[in-house]
């Protein structure tokens, strides 16, 4: 068996490389989201309609494409990059530029032939009028004196 000297040195040099090229691979992965951003969302549930409310501000209403199904929601479109010059000093942007897309599922099935948009203030709200059997229906029950299934007290009852 061979004796191996243990050089410290060596090792942390190893950790600082192992460190570096984790914090490369974090840069690269945050560069890549940058360029991903998706709107915001609201999504309010009522008794006849579901309401989409999505937020896209910077984007003229030309710039947007909604594809809607009975299951689902599908935004995209494009924030427009403007050419501006300076002719003295510096010129930076913090401003998104590129495509964007969202897809958001739908808790309930919806009649998407009859959905409506509205696209004002950067603000886009969709009304998306559920099916009729995914509406809350009220059901009245009759609870009689005895232990009859429904049908049967409503029976009574009318009797």
């Amino acid at each position: 068996m061979a004796l191996i000297r243990w050089q410290p040195f060596q090792e942390i040099e190893t950790l600082r490389r192992q460190m570096d090229r984790m914090f490369d691979e974090l840069a690269r992965s945050d560069r890549g989201l940058e360029n991903s951003w998706k709107p915001a969302i609201e999504l309010q549930d009522t008794e006849e309609n579901l309401i989409l409310r999505a937020e896209i501000p910077g984007v003229d209403a030309k710039d947007i494409d909604v594809r809607v199904t009975r299951e689902a929601i599908a935004i995209s479109g494009q924030h427009r990059f403007e050419n501006k010059t300076e002719e003295k000093g510096f010129f930076r942007s913090e401003f998104r530029y590129g495509s964007f897309q969202r897809v958001i599922p739908l808790p309930v099935a919806i009649q998407n032939e009859q959905a409506k948009a509205d696209f004002k203030d950067g603000i886009l709200t969709l009304t998306l009028p559920k099916v009729t059997e995914a509406r809350r229906t009220v059901v009245r029950l009759n609870l009689g004196e005895s232990n009859q299934p429904a049908a049967d007290v409503q029976q009574a009852a009318s009797n």
